[in-house]
């Protein structure tokens, strides 16, 4: 996803908006802001994205591997459940105690969380499962990898995107795009299994096996990434500017609780619709995705290729729709939340698809409508998760995009919540 000359002007361009409020305080020198070179920082930002949602896609992706070895269970609305809830409790607390911690470390320790709930699967596979079907200690156990993984999640989106509401919007626009990609890599990974591996217990181990090594690897690489984007000059030079007005404004206001809380407050409240929008679209989104996708809708000619490839289909217009925004930004935000409300409408469309008349009951029209469901739900998060830190001062940017992370993770389990009705 690199960026043209020109682009790179115009954000430069752009990002002066953010500094504001400190270049009108001569105590702040005037700087030059450094070039990201090679795009290392987008590419540093869009990686991190792809990799805190990675341990999330492996344990849905691998449904058939759970599904064998647990057939009782529902497994991915249990999944879905324990994951959103337990995620979020933790940015509660983050939010009300993110003035007393601080975002690097907080990332830091979700990654090395995902990195332990991720290796929990395999190994237990390996020395006690053994493909073995029925062992519900072994579900359990699972179940409690997710929710690490909800933790590590927490710690490791609230950190991120605050961060990059720090930075100009094309950060933010990485991230967003980043977790996107996230899911056409898994959705790439079970294809490429199910069609290499033979569908029993050992090709499903293998298959499962393969999921969590590479989102492994790959929050390692965020690891070191995480690391190393914290010492390159742009992000130094955002950083620092940002605890120069945090600085100032403890010079001026002090940083007791009350003021902490005032401040937490007053920016929740200039965020608040952008929130509500981003809320509206998780509770239609994980309503419908992935539960009603991989147990509620059948095809005789597809068989049990369907879920995946509709699965496939939702990731990459996922994808579609959060890459736009660097082609294409709405910047009335109005507009946004109204199309998040109108997302309402693939409720009825879906239940169309198990209820409504024959040709609606195809597999042509959910394929349809699971991409649109994509799309909208991509284009949509990344207008508003860009535009809403920008709406505060600098150093207020973090935590507004914490609050929008909580707003969205509030859609995730309700959604997840709701999906259960699909099944009365």
């Amino acid at each position: 996803m690199a960026l043209s000359g020109a682009q790179n002007e115009e954000m430069d361009s752009e990002s002066s908006v953010l500094l504001l409020s400190a270049a009108a305080n001569p105590t702040i020198p005037p700087q030059k802001i450094p070039n990201d070179s090679f795009h290392f920082a987008y590419i540093i930002y869009f990686t991190m994205g792809l990799g805190f949602l990675l341990p999330w896609n492996a344990f849905i992706t691998a449904i058939d591997y759970f599904s064998y070895l647990y057939p009782d269970v529902s497994v991915d609305r249990i999944f879905a459940v324990s994951y959103m809830l337990v995620c979020l409790v933790c940015l509660l607390i983050i939010v009300y105690y993110a003035h007393k911690s601080d975002a690097y470390v907080r990332i830091n320790i979700g990654l090395v969380l995902f990195v332990v709930s991720l290796l929990v699967i395999p190994v237990m596979d390996a020395v006690y499962i053994k493909g073995r079907v029925g062992l519900y200690d072994g579900f359990y156990v699972s179940v409690g990898a997710v929710t690490l993984s909800g933790v590590a999640d927490a710690l490791v989106q609230g950190g991120l995107i605050g961060s990059a509401g720090e930075l100009p919007e094309r950060y933010m626009q990485a991230v967003v795009a980043g977790t996107a990609g996230s899911g056409v890599l898994v959705s790439f990974l079970r294809i490429v299994t199910k069609s290499v591996y033979a569908q029993d217990a050992s090709g499903l181990r293998k298959s499962a096996n393969l999921y969590f090594s590479v989102g492994i690897v790959v929050m390692v690489i965020c690891v070191i990434f995480h690391n190393v984007g914290h010492k390159l000059p742009v992000i130094r030079y955002y950083t620092d500017l940002k605890n120069q007005a945090v600085n100032i404004e403890k010079e001026e206001r002090g940083l007791t609780g009350s003021v902490w809380r005032s401040t937490l407050l007053e920016t929740a409240g200039r965020v608040k619709w952008y929130g509500f929008g981003v809320l509206i679209i998780y509770v239609v989104t994980l309503s419908i995705f992935p539960g009603y996708i991989t147990e509620d809708v059948h095809s005789e000619v597809l068989k049990d290729w369907y879920p995946i490839l509709l699965i496939t289909g939702y990731n990459v217009f996922d994808l579609v729709g959060k890459s736009l925004t660097a082609v294409y930004m709405l910047e009335n935000a109005k507009v946004a939340i109204g199309g998040c409300i109108a997302r309402l409408l693939f409720f009825p469309l879906f239940l169309g698809c198990l209820h409504g008349p024959k040709f609606f009951r195809t597999e042509i029209p959910v394929t349809i409508l699971t991409c649109l469901l994509g799309l909208t739900n991509g284009y949509l998060t990344s207008v508003l998760m860009i535009l809403a830190p920008k709406v505060v001062s600098l150093q207020h940017a973090e935590i507004a995009g914490i609050v929008i992370v909580l707003f969205m993770v509030v859609g995730l389990a309700v959604g997840s919540i709701l999906s259960w009705f699909w099944v009365i």
